[in-house]
């Protein structure tokens, strides 16, 4: 009798599954005899979905770029009122400078062609704002010239200019310098003429005063282009014609 093809299988009772009869080969067996290979090994490895992350990213990057761009248009809003709040309120209105009146106290050719003058020149400072003064600070420069060469020099005053306020400011300015003969003789011919062109030249640095706040310094630049009948010594000059160009540098 074969007892080797009889097997006995115990019975198994209640809920136990029952145990698996197979007999499972060893690596490298081919299983050609009903053996079954061993089942292989899983292991559920969790995918990682790149796209998603990426499309996560974006959307928080676009975000933070539409925070930042909101806050910033909300800032330029909030900028540009409080300027339009205090160009109403303030009104600004540029400061005027005329030349009133010029004496002439020397005027001397010497020998060595050299010129001495000396004049006496009245500018008119006039701040037109009712809520704006303004400090004329020292360093300031003032040098009438004929045909680009300075005849004399000086310097205003400092003094603080209040709102609604005309100021009549005298300088005096002197100076000697050398003149060629053929600028000598364009001078002498000018006089002939009564009509002689001079420039005036006026730096000033200011500080301007809004209210009680002042602002940051800044220099005014005047530039008078005069035409004067004479620059005989007392003797009264008159002006015939006058042309202002007004700058600013921070």
């Amino acid at each position: 009798m074969d007892y080797q093809g009889q097997r006995v299988h115990p019975e198994h009772h209640g809920g136990a599954q029952p145990h698996d009869p197979r007999r499972y080969a060893k690596l490298g067996e081919t299983g050609g005899d009903g053996l079954h290979p061993p089942p292989p090994y899983r292991r559920n490895v969790p995918r990682y979905d790149s796209k998603s992350h990426d499309k996560k990213g974006r959307g928080c990057c676009l975000k933070c770029i539409c925070c930042c761009c909101c806050f910033l248009f909300m800032l330029i809003i909030v900028i540009v009122a409080v300027l339009a709040y205090l160009y109403h309120y303030y009104d600004p209105k540029p400061p005027s400078y005329n030349v009133e009146h010029l004496d002439v106290g020397a005027f001397q050719f010497r020998p060595d062609f050299s010129l001495y003058t000396e004049f006496i020149v009245i500018v008119k400072a006039d701040n037109p704002n009712s809520k704006i003064s303004i400090n004329y600070e020292t360093g300031s420069s003032i040098d009438v010239l004929y045909s680009d060469s300075t005849l004399c020099s000086g310097n205003l005053p400092d003094f603080h200019q209040g709102p609604n306020n005309v100021t009549m400011i005298k300088v005096t300015l002197k100076g000697e310098s050398t003149f060629g003969s053929g600028l000598q003789g364009a001078l002498m011919e000018s006089r002939h003429k009564k009509r002689i062109p001079l420039t005036i030249k006026v730096r000033v640095p200011v500080v301007v005063v809004m209210g009680t706040f002042p602002l940051r310094q800044f220099a005014v630049l005047v530039k008078c282009s005069l035409v004067v009948d004479s620059l005989s010594p007392n003797k009264k000059v008159q002006i015939l014609s006058s042309q202002y160009d007004i700058n600013f540098e921070a």
